[in-house]
Parts: C-alpha cells; structure tokens; sequence
C-alpha cells in the first residue's frame, strides 16, 4: 500500500533531510541481511491514509516482532493471526466504553477507513528484537508527522497511551486538538489506568460536537 498523494506536501521536504536519507541505508542493509517488520510493501500503510480525513491519531511504539503479526498500523494484525494482549486490552476497553462487542480478527483497516491513523513512533523492527530500530531515524521523521498534521489540520483526537507515547503531547498544539492520555494498553499497565478511560467514547463525543461523523468502534 502507498502513502497517500495528499502526504506530498509532507514528505517532499522531510524526504531530502539528512537523518532520512541514513534511515534508508540502514534500512536497505537491514532488509537485505536480517527479518524485518513489517514487510516492505506494508511500511507506510499508516500513510495510506487522506491527512485530509484523519480524525483521531493512535500512538504506538514499533511495530510487533513476531511472524505475520505487523503490516504497517500500530497495534493492529493481520486476520489470520491470534490478538496479541495489547490488543485484546483495547478490545476490553472499547467493550466497556462503547458496548461494541469484541472482535475475534485484529485488523484494523476498518478503523483506518474511518479516519483513525494508527501510528507507530518506529515503523520497523528487527524480528524478535522489540525496539531493535529505535533511535536510527524513525523518531525524527514520525515527531515530524504529529507535529505537521497538528499544524494542518483542526480538531483531531490524538490518544497517548503509555509514558513513551505521552511525551508526544509537546509537539500537538493542545489549543486546536483533544489530547487523550492514558497508561498503555500493554498487561503490565492496563490496571494502571488504561482500563477505564473512557478515551473511544470521549473521542466521538468530541468529533460529533464538532460536525464529525463518530468512529464505529
């Protein structure tokens, strides 16, 4: 899948800086000599999304590291793979806030479709090495990505689950958008302040106020 045409204006610049240009090499090499997630076809498929349609912008961290478990949206699977646990944790709290039942397929294009951008800070990883490929330019280029769309667009929902996630409210302009916070979905801290935030039913609320159509969670 392709990015967007309407991104252009984005990446036109952002593709001729230095650190992109080095992430490109690496990223070369790294397919060329390792297993890497996702797979290159699915690199941008957060980005195959109209910037001009996108209503709510989910944070992740990297991509999943197993087999056939990434294809390029954050937290989300391929049909045929079984729900990781950060995922399930969504589901649970999408049950509890919104009533929608829980889905037994994890892809989540149909979310996308409506205008959800699901986007991970790094958008590859080495296979089974969690966090393999942070620091070696995705950051630089995804910051540049929340900070662009904050500036172009009005009245998105920005969900920032999990402390790595929350550093990010510093590049949205909180006077023009929602900032939704929470501890991330992940086993280890959904009791701690995930389950319970309300944040699917607040995001709806926000966009239908707004003259938005919901998001059919």
């Amino acid at each position: 899948m392709r990015m967007h045409g309407s991104w252009a204006e984005f990446t036109q610049d952002e593709f001729q800086k230095p650190y992109f240009k080095a992430l490109m090499d690496f990223l070369e090499t790294a397919y060329a000599t390792q297993t890497v997630y996702p797979p290159q076809d699915d690199l941008f498929n957060a980005y195959a999304l109209d910037p001009d349609t996108v209503k709510v912008v989910i944070l992740g961290q990297d991509p999943y590291h197993g087999p056939g478990q990434a294809h390029g949206l954050a937290f989300s699977v391929s049909d045929t793979v079984p729900l990781p646990p950060s995922l399930r944790n969504i589901f649970r709290e999408v049950q509890r806030d919104t009533g929608a039942p829980i889905p037994a397929a994890g892809h989540l294009q149909r979310w996308a479709g409506q205008g959800v951008m699901l986007l991970n800070a790094t958008l590859t990883v080495e296979a089974g090495h969690a966090g393999s490929h942070r620091g070696r330019g995705w950051e630089p280029f995804t910051d540049a990505t929340i900070q662009w769309l904050s500036a172009r667009r009005d009245h998105l929902v920005f969900m920032l689950w999990g402390r790595d996630a929350r550093r990010k409210k510093a590049l949205i302009d909180v006077s023009r958008h929602l900032v939704l916070e929470a501890a991330h979905p992940s086993p280890l801290s959904a009791h701690a302040g995930f389950f319970g935030c309300g944040h699917f039913s607040q995001a709806n609320r926000y966009l239908q106020a707004r003259g938005y159509k919901p998001i059919v969670w």
